[in-house]
């Protein structure tokens, strides 16, 4: 959790706010590739045919879900996400 030294800031709610940024980054980076895995897993399922593909499909939109709530992903982003998992899970059902 510490600021790169050659851009140090003096002021202190510039402190505060460099500490709070460090700490978003972490948070948002962990969440982005926690959803980035649950897609995958989702992929390869569906390649495999495996029979859990429907309920990772789930965990998956779910991810993508939370992602764009929380402002990591666009709606319109997340929106076309979803929508070629479901395609995937409909021509692999089919």
């Amino acid at each position: 959790m510490s600021v790169e030294v050659n851009s140090l800031p003096i002021i202190k709610s510039a402190i505060e706010r460099a500490k709070t940024n460090v700490k978003a980054n972490e948070r948002n980076s962990a969440q982005l590739s926690s959803m980035r895995t649950t897609v995958k897993k989702f992929e390869k399922a569906v390649t495999d045919h495996d029979d859990n593909a429907a309920e990772l499909y789930k965990a998956a939109s779910s991810a993508v879900d939370r992602a764009a709530s929380k402002g990591l992903i666009k709606t319109n982003k997340a929106s076309r996400d979803k929508s070629r998992m479901a395609a995937r899970l409909a021509k692999a059902n089919a």
